[in-house]
């Protein structure tokens, strides 16, 4: 019996290991109380055509987007989410930077193909907040590494978020709610 059982322990925690991804993280957030989250369908690609120029000329062509941001992190959650990231950024993904501080950690972790990144994952968690982003599309990595320093990435989660809120019309999605 308890050969069964540990062999049914070992045998989910590899099944769940292996299925981390950007989606299963989003997916096991988004209704966590206090998060805010969006992903932009490929039908409403155009709400980001109101982004700066300086936003547009760092993330290039998208196809998609998801965005998490989770408040009131924690010492423990935040080790949580930190971990869970780090299964997700181990799947396929290479580190272009990662900063592990005591009180901020950031992340930004690509998959590339020849030249060109197609996907990427910008993480910040610090002592009050995680947030997340997902971007899928052809990004310049040069462009990309600029987001390393805290201030590009602040003001690009910014400007996605007020490009995305300022867009949203509440007859296409009802359920956001724009004060969260």
């Amino acid at each position: 019996m308890k050969k069964t059982i540990l062999m049914f322990g070992v045998f989910l925690l590899l099944f769940s290991c292996s299925s981390a991804s950007f989606q299963g993280f989003y997916n096991t957030h988004k209704t966590d109380l206090g998060a805010t989250s969006f992903q932009v369908p490929n039908v409403m690609k155009a709400l980001l055509s109101s982004v700066s120029p300086e936003t547009k000329n760092i993330i290039g062509n998208l196809q998609d987007v998801k965005y998490i941001k989770l408040n009131s992190v924690s010492p423990f959650r935040r080790q949580q989410i930190i971990t869970e990231m780090n299964a997700v950024t181990s799947a396929g993904y290479l580190d272009m930077f990662r900063d592990n501080q005591v009180k901020n950690t950031r992340i930004i972790s690509v998959k590339e193909n020849g030249n060109v990144l197609t996907d990427v994952i910008l993480f910040n968690c610090d002592e009050k907040e995680a947030t997340a982003f997902y971007l899928q599309g052809r990004f310049d990595p040069d462009k990309i590494k600029t987001l390393s320093e805290a201030k590009n990435f602040e003001a690009l989660s910014l400007d996605l978020l007020q490009s995305y809120k300022s867009n949203m019309s509440p007859s296409l999605n009802p359920s956001f709610n724009p004060n969260n």
